[in-house]
């Protein structure tokens, strides 16, 4: 597993931390990602072995995953470092684009974006 080329973003890095804290695989983080569950909060949800009443976060994750999506675990399992690199790629490939644009392709995505739908030529 190779390191992204540059730093990760704030909001993937809350998911690492979240992922060393609470000791959960890279195919439970993604689920809570999917999930819509804030890296933070994963704390007060967690089993901390003085309430016997709580599920483990992991099993806790799957259920409500298998509930929502119908399935146990997403079939890909991209890593939180696998999405940032696809990321900053991405990012890397529109400003390529962009550098390498015309000024008549600026001007015209300029003059869409500035005229209503109902306004513009067909």
């Amino acid at each position: 597993m190779s390191k992204p080329a540059g730093p990760i973003p704030p909001k993937l890095q809350a998911w690492i931390q979240a992922r060393n804290r609470h000791r959960d695989s890279h195919a439970h983080v993604q689920m809570a990602r999917e999930l819509g569950m804030n890296p933070t909060k994963l704390g007060s949800i967690d089993n901390h072995r003085q309430e016997p009443w709580k599920t483990p976060l992991p099993d806790y994750i799957e259920s409500l995953y298998l509930k929502r999506f119908g399935r146990r675990q997403p079939e890909p399992v991209v890593t939180i470092e696998q999405q940032a690199g696809a990321l900053q790629q991405r990012k890397a490939a529109r400003k390529g684009a962009r550098q390498n644009a015309t000024p008549d392709d600026e001007l015209n995505a300029e003059i869409s974006r500035r005229t209503p739908a109902s306004r513009r030529p067909r």
